[in-house]
């Protein structure tokens, strides 16, 4: 029997129709979601390896993953909660913590690099600060900044993601915005 999909179907179609082990449709999820996905991962992990590694787990694990999709929330939000989650199990594991933040810089210099062609000293001495700044960011307060600033998520929908209240999210961006103003501060008097 054909595998009925289109590119026009819904990701909670697709979602529906992989679960139920059409390959068709999981490709076409991951045709959709891969780049988004690898990009969130780096943001976390820190690292393009890491990320490649947190992707290739996570799209192992996710025909398995695909049944707790229940629809409730958009598939984007239940896919960045699953790369949360990832990236907290490979954390665990290889108890990397001071490497987690590591490339963010790296991460941001290549994609203005593509966008602006390179700009100038001044760009690569703010994604500098930006790389050690976001190294001293613990992993709460970093994976809220990627969801909202890097992925440009609402509150709510990271509040949805990371299983915490609006409130939360609101304070730690608050939380970041001082770390950061205060690190500047401290570093203007050096």
């Amino acid at each position: 029997m054909a595998e009925p999909h289109s590119a026009g179907d819904s990701d909670s179609a697709l979602a529906a129709a992989a679960s139920r082990g059409c390959r068709n449709a999981f490709a076409e999820l991951l045709d959709r979601h891969y780049d988004r996905l690898f990009a969130f991962a780096w943001r976390l992990t820190g690292s393009q390896h890491e990320a490649e590694d947190v992707t290739h787990d996570i799209c192992v694990a996710l025909p398995r993953k695909l049944a707790s999709y229940d629809g409730r929330a958009a598939f984007s939000t239940w896919l960045y909660r699953v790369a949360v989650n990832a990236t907290h199990d490979r954390r665990r594991r290889q108890s990397a913590h001071l490497r987690a933040a590591s490339g963010w810089g790296e991460w941001e210099q290549q994609r203005l690099d593509e966008d602006r062609h390179g700009e100038g000293d001044q760009q690569s001495t703010d994604l500098h600060w930006l790389q050690q700044a976001m190294a001293r960011l613990p992993d709460d307060l970093r994976e809220t900044v990627a969801l909202v600033l890097g992925e440009g998520l609402s509150q709510a929908q990271t509040a949805e993601v990371l299983e915490i209240s609006p409130g939360t999210v609101s304070w730690r961006m608050s939380e970041v915005k001082r770390r950061l103003r205060e690190l500047s501060q401290t570093e203007e008097r050096s």
